[in-house]
């Protein structure tokens, strides 16, 4: 597997606090709260491993309760190419929906709208950290249109494929409003040629702001 320095890592981090920042203030306009987003790590992992995380981090933040996340992904082709996942737990994500149309509306509604507005949550915060890779590298990224999926971290997960040669590059994002904190994950899977492809980007930023060969 192609690995990054300490140095490509931490520079990969801050692009995407970038992305997601600018996500923040797109979703603070749509929610009428305040919105904070935040990437505090990036971990590369096989797609097991991504799942059992998801679940692991799932049973420990709702004790238990309900078990099937839900998902977004888009398709991105350029500089690299990657399938990209944003993925809440169901119960957050009706959450961040109810945030979105307002209190009134009843729970059967509500979930009516959760593929819509989930699917529109997604475009953002994908397009924002895709956006921002694309605007730092100096290269073009295009996207497909969202698609929304529900399920088990492992349904998610494979549901843009089931090659055996890819890894997971698994970004932790704080979900902060106002009155409410949620956790989430953008997951970017990656064959071992767009992972290399990833890595001469990031050593081409580097050297073009640093100078570092």
């Amino acid at each position: 597997m192609v690995e990054l320095s300490e140095l490509e890592h931490d520079a990969l981090v801050e692009i995407f606090n970038i992305g997601v920042g600018q996500a923040a203030a797109a979703m603070s306009g749509i929610v009428n709260e305040e919105v904070t987003m935040s990437v505090p790590s990036i971990t590369f992992l096989s797609r097991s491993e991504a799942a059992q995380l998801l679940e692991d981090a799932h049973r420990n933040n709702n004790a238990g309760n309900g078990e099937r996340i839900c998902g977004v992904s888009q398709h991105y082709e350029g500089a690299f190419s990657t399938e990209a996942l944003l993925m809440f737990p169901e119960d957050k994500s009706l959450e961040i929906v109810r945030l979105m149309v307002g209190e009134t509306v009843p729970l059967d509604e509500l979930s009516e709208m959760e593929q819509e507005a989930m699917s529109e949550i997604g475009n953002i915060i994908l397009n924002s950290c895709v956006g921002t890779l694309a605007n730092i590298f100096q290269q073009e990224l295009h996207g497909s249109l969202p698609v929304y999926h529900v399920g088990s971290s492992d349904d998610i997960l494979h549901a843009t494929g089931t090659r055996a040669d890819t890894v997971v590059m698994m970004l932790h994002i704080d979900f902060i409003l106002e009155k409410h904190q949620i956790h989430g994950y953008v997951a970017f899977i990656l064959d071992i040629t767009a992972l290399s492809d990833l890595k001469d980007q990031i050593a081409r930023y580097l050297q073009r702001t640093m100078g570092i060969q």
